[in-house]
């Protein structure tokens, strides 16, 4: 043991499997590695991973279509939600956190979360609620930043106003739906026709079947539309916003169409980990005011069976690694 680390147990000595990125391509590059357990330092700490979510960013990347994570990055490890156990502390990373203690985060891309053993950032740390299981809890981080962060930061959403959100049952979208109800805003959501009672249940005033209904025939005058489907949704999103509403997107919008109409865009941005807003949500999970769809679980020596599932089914929700020996 250096220095550097502390902890009131040994370092572990099995395996560390993560899926670990040699090259972009199809699924077949998903594979499992052993890579050697890393060191928690300075103001890190080590956690023995129990489950880790899937999101569509982890595929796209392994395709090579998520520019931020470009070929010079190469090899690299996927993943950015997780949640465990504290296995060990570096020498500053003691504020109210001990070793044992069930953790969880949403972390950056220089790591990744999709492994046996993860360095975290100690201000990346949420403790887990006790009425949360570690399939929820590593089903929240990405997904429920980018809806906080979405609504509340670029969208400017408040009590009373009215908003769309597109996909609400999908992993984004639900949490979006369900944060804004709680707000106090009046929520229409696109959804397919299987999902339709299900986005019911989450609270909003009119859920829309995109297969067979326009939402421009539902949901018109709105202040903010939430928007992660791009291409003919997003451009029809536009004429369902007043004049000085907003059109947030986690892809690419028409900014210029947004101008000649008075419309407020916030086009391609990236949720960033923010501890302290995770630990309000995940507050309202405990609570049970928000509920965290998990469409299904994989154990880990099934993770390429698990991002084919993510990527080809459209589940309800999210798709959780379950690291079964860490049980």
């Amino acid at each position: 043991m250096t220095d550097d680390v502390i902890s009131d147990q040994h370092q572990p000595l099995v395996p560390n499997r993560t899926v670990w990125l040699d090259q972009f391509g199809d699924l077949d590059v998903i594979a499992l590695s052993e890579r050697p357990i890393p060191q928690a330092v300075d103001d890190e700490v080590l956690v023995r991973v129990a489950a880790a979510s899937i999101n569509p960013v982890d595929w796209k990347t392994a395709a090579g279509e998520f520019p931020p994570m470009s070929a010079d990055a190469l090899p690299f490890a996927l993943g950015r939600d997780l949640s465990g156990r504290i296995e060990a502390l570096g020498t500053r990373a003691h504020n109210m956190l001990s070793v044992g203690q069930r953790v969880f985060a949403f972390i950056d891309f220089d790591r990744g979360g999709q492994a046996d053993y993860v360095v975290v950032k100690a201000v990346e740390l949420v403790a887990t609620p006790d009425e949360i299981d570690n399939a929820t809890a590593a089903a929240l981080p990405l997904a429920g930043m980018t809806a906080w962060q979405g609504l509340f930061d670029h969208g400017q959403l408040q009590a009373g106003q009215r908003v769309l959100i597109h996909g609400a049952a999908g992993g984004v979208g639900h949490l979006a739906a369900q944060l804004a109800v709680w707000k106090g805003a009046t929520v229409f959501a696109t959804a397919g026709s299987r999902d339709l009672d299900y986005v019911r249940s989450l609270g909003v005033e009119r859920a829309i079947d995109y297969e067979n209904e326009r939402f421009e025939d539902h949901a018109t005058d709105l202040d903010l539309v939430f928007d992660t489907q791009g291409g003919e949704t997003q451009a029809r999103s536009f004429g369902v916003l007043k004049r000085g509403g907003t059109l947030v997107s986690t892809l690419e919008t028409d900014e210029e169409k947004g101008r000649e109409l008075g419309i407020r865009t916030v086009p391609r941005w990236l949720a960033e980990p923010n501890a302290a807003q995770l630990g309000e949500i995940a507050a309202l999970v405990a609570a049970g005011t928000v509920k965290v769809a998990v469409a299904e679980t994989f154990g880990f020596d099934r993770v390429r069976d698990a991002y084919a599932f993510t990527k080809d089914e459209h589940p309800r929700g999210k798709v959780v690694l379950i690291m079964a020996e860490n049980e």
